[in-house]
């Protein structure tokens, strides 16, 4: 009977060689597909005139221009609240192939905690099937947009940094964009995700007017701010021990993942 040779250097042992063959083809491919949605959000983004687009016209067209938002911006804005048409189906679909990552956990293939995995992929599928797909306020709030920019951003990093890590290649530039681009996609995704969601409850204080999926959202809506302080704060501690420490510099490759 083969045994497994000891570790010496006191790390548990890696995935093997066939599981992580699929994981670094999972994470290049979830790269590719976040890829994807993140060019069609900014293509669309930047495309004058997109707003009054035929594929926009799939969606109620009405929305105002706030009197906040600078004329300069106005058609940006627009084109935002009508970036559902462009990307939700897309969004959808790639966001959804994440819960495998749940499953991977399950299955012992990665070491990351599944209360931890489980609630991040969870909280996407809300927003995606359970809020953007069935309202219309969600859909033309310029919120989704940038809720969707935020997600795409974050993973072209994120699952590029795992697939190195899986050869033992942690390029500083990558290393720096994983744990330095929170700061602000965590703030403008997870604002995002809230105000997308508000955007869908009822505007009447009376509680007639209010199903129990509508308290379910707006339950939702306020346990968003101390989760987004939680995943935080975890980040900024993963941060330092990324970066810092005895003969390490930023950017410099840590000892462990």
């Amino acid at each position: 009977m083969a045994t497994r040779t000891p570790n010496k250097s006191g790390r548990k042992p890696g995935p093997s060689a066939p599981v992580k063959a699929y994981l670094i083809a999972y994470n290049l491919l979830s790269t590719a597909a976040w890829g994807y949605v993140l060019l069609l959000t900014v293509n669309h983004l930047r495309t004058p005139g997109a707003e009054g687009s035929t594929l926009a016209k799939k969606l109620f067209w009405g929305t105002s221009v706030p009197a906040f938002v600078p004329p300069a911006l106005a058609p940006l804005y627009q084109r935002a609240t009508t970036a559902y048409a462009a990307v939700g189906d897309t969004t959808k679909y790639v966001q959804s192939a994440a819960l495998l990552e749940v499953l991977h956990v399950l299955l012992g293939l990665v070491r990351s905690p599944l209360p931890t995995t489980a609630m991040q992929v969870a909280s996407r599928l809300f927003l995606v099937w359970g809020v953007a797909d069935r309202f219309p306020a969600a859909q033309q709030s310029p919120f989704y947009a940038s809720m969707v920019l935020s997600w795409a951003v974050t993973e072209v990093v994120r699952y590029p940094f795992y697939a190195a890590s899986l050869v033992g290649w942690e390029p500083r530039a990558l290393l720096w964009l994983r744990y330095t681009t929170f700061y602000v996609l965590y703030i403008t995704g997870a604002s995002s995700e809230a105000f997308a969601n508000l955007a869908t409850l009822p505007r009447s204080t009376d509680l007639a007017d209010w199903d129990a999926y509508a308290l379910f959202r707006g339950a939702m809506f306020a346990i968003w701010w101390p989760s987004l302080y939680v995943l935080y704060t975890h980040m900024i501690k993963l941060r330092r021990k990324n970066f810092s420490g005895p003969g390490r510099t930023l950017g410099a490759k840590p000892k462990s993942q």
